[in-house]
């Protein structure tokens, strides 16, 4: 069984179509909400709906869904609820926004809701699934941060700074799991395909988010089930050496 955030489009719903096809049940939270002050489009419940349709075809056992905002504290009582004493394996912290302004003049609502979703987001799933899974003795936590977390970018301070702080957040959280037999890491992904990327091509006034190819070394975006593999082998027995490693999956954009 795993738990993934952000399920309802992107690489989240990546995630759930590629562990699905190795026959994981499944628990996909989304918010299917708008994000004010953010004006990009967001998910609907109907995204949701049909990404647990094409799960239940790809080979997953069950499929569950979730409608809730991992940035508020209530979503670990929600979380908690749907799995009804159910033990993940796996849980995958991908919800994320993004929103662009210089460092010294980000809307406080707006600084506040990346550090909410980007950050809390990932407090918040660890607080609901951690604790079983350490009680099991197996187990293992992935988080999603940014290529942002790992190099400068230019009016991305607010971004850059929730998933900095989540990548630390999961690293400790991997000492903190030493030795319980569940593993904590984190992936970061470079420019890849997507409404969030077409949001960062906004920011910068760019005609569309295939801009962004000329500065990886492979020179073309990432699609999301690029970044979904690596996270899927994380949740695998096969990823079992590793905790505490921040794996950027980003074409070479920060080499």
């Amino acid at each position: 069984l795993a738990v993934v955030t952000g399920a309802a489009r992107g690489i989240g719903a990546a995630v759930a179509a590629g562990l699905a096809e190795h026959g994981w049940s499944l628990l996909l939270v989304d918010a299917c909400a708008p994000q004010p002050p953010l004006d990009y489009p967001m998910p609907t419940p109907a995204d949701l709906d049909a990404v647990a349709r094409g799960c239940r075809d790809a080979g997953a056992q069950t499929v569950d869904t979730l409608i809730a905002d991992v940035g508020d504290g209530a979503v670990r009582g929600k979380i908690a609820a749907a799995l009804d004493g159910r033990v993940p394996q796996a849980a995958v912290a991908v919800a994320g926004v993004i929103g662009g302004h210089n460092a010294w003049n980000a809307p406080d609502d707006a600084f506040d809701l990346l550090l909410r979703v980007n950050l809390y987001g990932v407090r918040h799933l660890a607080d609901a699934c951690v604790p079983s899974m350490a009680a099991a003795g197996n187990g293992r936590f992935v988080a999603v941060s940014s290529a942002a977390a790992l190099r400068a970018m230019p009016q991305l301070a607010a971004y850059s700074a929730a998933k900095a702080a989540a990548l630390a957040y999961v690293r400790a959280l991997a000492a903190d799991l030493a030795g319980s037999g569940v593993t904590a890491n984190v992936v970061c992904p470079g420019s890849t395909r997507g409404p969030m990327l077409e949001a960062s091509a906004a920011v910068y006034h760019l005609p569309s988010q295939d801009t962004f190819a000329g500065q990886a070394l492979l020179r073309r975006l990432l699609e999301p089930d690029e970044v979904a593999a690596a996270i899927a082998w994380l949740c695998s027995p096969d990823a079992g050496a590793l905790t505490g490693a921040v794996i950027p999956v980003d074409g070479g954009l920060s080499a």
